[in-house]
């Protein structure tokens, strides 16, 4: 039976320490387990501590010192992971650990695993064909710190609870990256892409047009609802964005830097959505109560008005060039082509960051700055005609005096 209920200790803000008595050694020194936690208030670090009580007086818990990764990957999920990070980044963290990091670290004592396990994990990634699906093929650079990401995260909340004292993943180098531009569809393959979507479904027509024009993300296109598409004005709010979770189905969720944005649209743009809008709400008038939320009227949805499946979008782009004889491009390559369009016209690129939702210009200025140099190569040449048109008349007036 545990002495007494427990204190708490405020070591920092939103840190807490929590202090359990659990009786008293031969000598009468007194038995203690502690535990740190991030706590917004004291009744929350109570609640905190109550739970504490409640893991010693069950046996479920387990001393830091004799604490396996395997275990504490369990109280990472459940005390930061599912309320800290975003669903899919959730799913794509535990998804790696499972396949992964569980099978080498899991039953090793956390207190054990130092950073030369970590190289040794790393570099086991990086051999040839053993995790690919493809014979000889090794996993690609963003692939392996994703890897490296994941341990840090886990490793760094071990610290900070203070179940270990160093982080064995703090002193490993992340691996490199290997910068590849971003792919897009030239002036010429942006003619044949729509002439290609001609005689296509006006869901699909509509939806690659607006990617195109706009340059939204596939989640801000599918989640997308009417009320934020002003017909009258020409505009668009982007304020949500749908994400597909295994286990949790479509979530809506906010737009991926966190801030919304309104843009305009083009005027061919606003009328081919006024005929588009015009469909749907007969559609949703059909299914009447089959209708899956009355809540919700989605620019592109299933027949009941659920959001379309992200899965489905890239299936179909799939197929598409591929019937077409098309380059092949991602989908998300589309959000590519339409800033590549737009800088090769002239716009400034404080407008196209604004347009893309990125957090900042520089963001913009890293992934398109290739495309950027050559725009100012063609700015460049500009210049051209008036050195000449300058230099042919000083030489007349070099003929003229001579």
């Amino acid at each position: 039976m545990i002495e007494g209920k427990g204190s708490l200790e405020k070591r920092g803000k939103n840190r807490w320490r929590l202090r359990i008595n659990i009786g008293y050694k031969a000598d009468g020194r007194p038995i203690r387990r502690y535990r740190t936690v991030t706590a917004k208030n004291k009744t929350e670090a109570n609640r905190y501590l109550a739970q504490f009580i409640t893991e010693i007086e069950s046996g479920e818990y387990i001393a830091p010192e004799k604490m396996h990764f395997s275990a504490f990957v369990e109280e990472w999920k459940n005390k930061y992971a599912a309320k800290e990070l975003a669903p899919t980044t959730y799913y794509s963290y535990v998804k790696t650990i499972e396949r992964r990091m569980l099978p080498v670290f899991g039953d090793m004592k956390l207190s054990d695993i130092k950073p030369f396990h970590i190289v040794d994990y790393m570099n086991e990634l990086q051999k040839p064909g053993q995790h690919t699906q493809k014979e000889g093929a090794t996993l690609s650079a963003s692939v392996l710190q994703f890897n490296h990401r994941i341990l840090k995260n886990i490793f760094s909340r071990a610290v900070d609870w203070e179940i270990i004292k160093t982080n064995p993943v703090a002193n490993v180098s992340k691996p490199k990256a290997t910068k590849s531009r971003a792919d897009a569809y030239d002036n010429q393959e942006i003619e044949l892409l729509f002439e290609a979507l001609k005689n296509e479904p006006e869901q699909w027509k509509v939806m690659m047009t607006l990617v195109f024009s706009t340059g939204l993300r596939r989640g801000e296109v599918l989640g997308l609802e009417w009320d934020k598409v002003d017909l009258q004005e020409g505009t668009l709010e982007v304020v949500q964005t749908v994400q597909y979770v295994a286990g949790q189905g479509s979530l809506i969720r906010p737009p991926k830097t966190g801030r919304t944005r309104k843009m305009s649209l083009p005027a061919d743009v606003v009328h081919m959505l006024k005929e588009y809008k015009h469909q749907k709400s007969k559609d949703k008038l059909q299914a009447g109560e089959l209708w899956a939320d009355h809540n919700h009227f989605f620019v592109f949805s299933s027949w009941d008005g659920k959001p379309m499946h992200a899965t489905s979008v890239g299936q179909w782009w799939s197929r598409f060039t591929k019937r077409h004889g098309l380059k092949h491009i991602r989908f998300h390559d589309l959000r590519h082509t339409s800033a590549t369009f737009l800088i090769n016209r002239g716009v400034h690129p404080k407008v196209i960051a604004d347009r893309l939702g990125h957090a900042d210009i520089m963001t913009t200025m890293n992934i398109y700055g290739h495309v950027l140099q050559q725009a100012d190569k063609q700015t460049a040449k500009e210049f051209d005609g008036v050195f000449k048109k300058q230099s042919s008349n000083i030489k007349k007036e070099s003929t003229a005096k001579n």
